[in-house]
């Protein structure tokens, strides 16, 4: 008989083992999978609210969102049911025809960006299937718009900034200035030119004549939770207009209420608003899709054929955000979302105070968090996994919080107690 791997009993949910169900799943389906992913063991199988359980029934709280995608938790109850009522009567009928909820998703978002106190200028909409599609159309509009303000041919730079993360196909990942990601996929698409985020001194020379667009995210995710100033926003936005180069601003993780307000930069003076802005994740809620707002600036450039997409505008994906955009856009939901932020912070105060040497600063708004640690903290995020709570890292040694925008106070404090728990067990 086969000797038994002895596990850690002190673990409520010690990583599945060598000889664990979950194992045996992975290994059976590893070898038909291409290798785009190092996971670790758990096998997840089902969901709701704030958290998930994997196929050895071990039940983990969630602070990922699946990277600030689920915004209304796993299973929302009348999410599954438009799914449901939708999947039956229409789900796919091409962009050759017409059908009733790609327009009114358009109208919704147009119609909440302006009265949440987002870019007042906000016009038309395009809906894609994922963000890098939502920032690859948002280059090529800039692209287009470069082109007819400048019939020479010479105004198609794209500035972005270090350490930004704006996708993985050419164009987007193109302006993701990350050697890791890019060096593999050399040559890069031509024209992509790197900027210092954050770095007003740096603007002038950096967006020129020949700058067609500049993308940046109000708070980048990826790159470490890090904060662009309201400062730096307003002086890139008013260089874009000096120029003429259009502004888009990548809310595909920091926007949709994350921070507290229905996009990032709604909190931001008039003259900082983009011409552009790129969503995705949390439209959906886990359901593929993305899509781009702009202003006439942008919009009366684009003409039939320039850009399309095969599955973008589905009825059943635009059904569902418009279903997403609804709730999230909620005041109530929005003023939660800053007090339980709050909440966090405190209790990443109190973590600070009692290990000084390793927590160095807390970054972010709202439920987009960041904890910068002295150290790599993959022991720390394997810790808090073999107890009960999934979180995941970003830019140099962040760790990274996301939670869902309906996580309760209980939750939010049963996971901060986990995390002092899991720091603790690997000092």
């Amino acid at each position: 008989m086969a000797m038994r791997v002895p596990r850690d009993a002190s673990l409520p949910n010690p990583d599945p083992s060598a000889d664990s169900p979950s194992a045996a799943l992975v290994n059976e389906h590893a070898p038909y999978m291409v290798a785009t992913y190092a996971r670790p063991p758990p096998v997840f199988v089902q969901g709701e609210g704030s958290y998930v359980w994997d196929v050895e029934n071990r039940k983990y709280l969630d602070f990922t969102a699946g990277i600030a995608v689920t915004s209304l938790g796993h299973s929302d109850a009348e999410f599954t049911n438009l799914l449901t009522q939708q999947a039956k009567t229409l789900i796919h009928a091409s962009n050759l025809y017409y059908n009733p909820w790609t327009g009114a998703l358009s109208k919704l978002l147009v119609e909440t960006t302006r009265s949440s106190g987002g870019m007042h200028d906000a016009a038309r909409v395009f809906v894609c299937n994922s963000g890098s599609e939502a920032n690859e159309a948002a280059i090529k509009f800039a692209r287009k718009t470069g082109k007819i303000l400048d019939p020479s041919g010479e105004k198609t730079e794209v500035v972005s900034f270090n350490n930004a993360f704006h996708g993985r196909t050419m164009g987007s990942l193109s302006a993701t200035h990350n050697p890791k990601y890019q060096k593999p996929f050399a040559p890069m698409v031509p024209g992509f030119v790197q900027g210092t985020y954050n770095d007003i001194n740096g603007i002038k020379s950096l967006v020129t004549e020949k700058t067609c667009g500049v993308i940046v995210e109000p708070i980048q995710g990826e790159g470490g939770v890090m904060t662009g100033s309201e400062e730096f926003l307003v002086a890139l936005a008013q260089r874009c207009r000096e120029v003429g180069a259009v502004l888009i601003y990548d809310e595909i993780q920091c926007g949709m209420g994350r921070t507290g307000t229905f996009w990032a930069h709604g909190s931001l003076a008039k003259e900082a608003h983009p011409d552009v802005i790129t969503t995705a994740k949390a439209l959906g809620n886990g359901f593929p899709i993305g899509a781009v707002v702009v202003n006439d600036f942008v919009g009366d450039k684009i003409q039939v054929g320039d850009h399309g997409t095969t599955f973008g505008g589905n009825p059943l994906a635009c059904r569902l955000a418009h279903y997403l955009v609804g709730r999230l856009s909620d005041e109530t939901l929005r003023k939660g979302v800053v007090e339980k932020g709050r909440l966090f912070r405190d209790g990443f105060d109190k973590l600070r105070e009692r290990f000084p040497e390793l927590i160095t600063e807390v970054r972010g708004r709202g439920l987009i968090l960041g904890l910068q640690l002295t150290e790599d903290p993959g022991a720390i995020v394997k810790a808090a996994r073999e107890r009960g709570l999934l979180v995941i890292t970003a830019g140099t040694n962040t760790l990274r919080f996301v939670p869902s925008l309906v996580v309760s106070e209980e939750e939010i404090a049963e996971g901060l107690e986990i995390l002092g728990e899991a720091i603790a067990a690997t000092r």
